[in-house]
């Protein structure tokens, strides 16, 4: 796991979770997501500090699921960060605190996009760099989570209403997930809709060399493209 994987992961996350759903006042994400992405790009004191609001947070209401997916990110992420120094011991116990964390706030908030998709993403990216067999449940829980964020999204309205970019995120994470696991069928329908429904997305030309080719192109740096607009 590196870093721009992480930085990737949350990039995604933050782009669909903020295109899904109508502005609030003091959103939480919106509270803490700058530290994070600092701290995910090796500030460590923004990442301490972005814990530190999910853990005020929690203090006050131990059942605040966007705060515990927030903070089970950052465990994560520090799980990386010691698997990568060698400390296999403190990379594997935060990598668990953190997958519990997420675990427990998509429980708490089943059908909160800002909940699924942090989740589905962090899990997608992660996994790349998995054993299969280590990877697939966890392939099969981000899809579950993107699954979920399209029903949710199709049901209400708002998906029709996103733009290219927000649209081609989800589409190509859940063809690209069934890829993944071999599930070719589910993957050409996802690929397939991409091309369709998001046109203008940068993940339209990943979904023609599918289609023609069976295979992705490989990723270059940080492949989220407008995310920072």
């Amino acid at each position: 796991m590196t870093v721009i994987t992480w930085i990737i992961s949350w990039v995604l996350a933050a782009v669909i979770a903020a295109a899904a759903q109508p502005p609030a006042p003091a959103r939480f994400d919106m509270v803490v997501r700058a530290d994070f992405f600092a701290g995910f790009g090796g500030d460590q004191e923004r990442l301490a500090r972005g814990m530190e609001a999910c853990e005020r947070a929690l203090a006050a209401n131990p059942k605040h699921a966007e705060a515990l997916v927030w903070h089970g990110s950052g465990l994560a992420f520090r799980g990386g960060m010691a698997f990568q120094r060698g400390d296999s011991q403190a990379g594997m116990e935060l990598w668990s605190r953190g997958l519990s964390e997420m675990d427990e706030a998509v429980a708490l908030e089943p059908d909160n996009v800002a909940v699924r998709i942090p989740r589905g993403a962090m899990l997608l990216q992660a996994t790349r760099n998995m054993q299969p067999s280590m990877a697939k449940p966890l392939i099969e829980k981000a899809l579950s989570d993107y699954e979920r964020t399209l029903a949710l999204q199709t049901a209400s309205g708002v998906f029709a209403s996103l733009g290219s970019h927000p649209k081609g995120e989800l589409l190509f994470g859940l063809a690209e997930g069934y890829a993944r696991l071999g599930d070719s069928d589910n993957a050409r329908q996802y690929f397939d809709r991409l091309i369709k429904d998001a046109p203008e997305s940068g993940q339209v030309p990943k979904a023609r060399e599918w289609i023609a080719s069976g295979s992705l192109p490989a990723a270059r740096g940080l492949t989220c493209v407008g995310c920072h607009k």
